[in-house]
């Protein structure tokens, strides 16, 4: 039961992980969108 528990929670903390990673890379993204946008801005005036 003990090792079932464990592994449960292993998975668990993985797919957290995973999971923060993903949101990590899509505010990244969004990041270079903006900085895209400012350098555009910046280009124009």
């Amino acid at each position: 039961m003990k090792t079932i528990t464990g592994l449960l929670i292993a998975i668990f903390f993985l797919s957290a992980c995973n999971t923060i990673h993903g949101v990590g890379q899509d505010i990244q993204r969004g990041g270079e969108k903006v900085k895209d946008a400012a350098t555009d801005v910046q280009q124009k005036l």
